[in-house]
């Protein structure tokens, strides 16, 4: 199983850390929302629980919860800015579908 980044995505978390005073990494997530089942969660990891796995890359770490790593293995966590927006963008192999919002996916 597997999380990779890209430079933008790394560079950008670093910022972020940076900019909150500190923290461990990335926590990434699933939870359940929408009409097509889930939605993809971001936060600050402050620590990492026998119940984590750890990704690194560019000097990030990326702790996604280990009942998550199914719906997420193989995601490529990327940034990108188009005009005036930039957001993560995730790059998921295992997602079937999408509501019409671009609010949930499904696996």
């Amino acid at each position: 199983m597997a999380i990779t980044l890209t430079e933008r995505a790394a560079k950008q978390i670093s910022k972020q850390i940076s900019k909150r005073g500190g923290g461990l990494g990335l926590k990434l997530g699933v939870k359940k929302s929408g009409c097509s089942g889930f939605a993809y969660t971001l936060d600050y990891a402050d620590a990492i629980t026998d119940e984590e796995t750890v990704f690194e890359q560019f000097g990030v770490k990326v702790i996604v919860a280990n009942p998550d790593l199914a719906a997420l293995d193989g995601t490529e966590l990327d940034y990108s800015r188009e005009g005036i927006n930039e957001a993560f963008k995730f790059n998921n192999p295992n997602v079937k579908g999408t509501c019409g919002c671009g609010e949930s996916f499904a696996v």
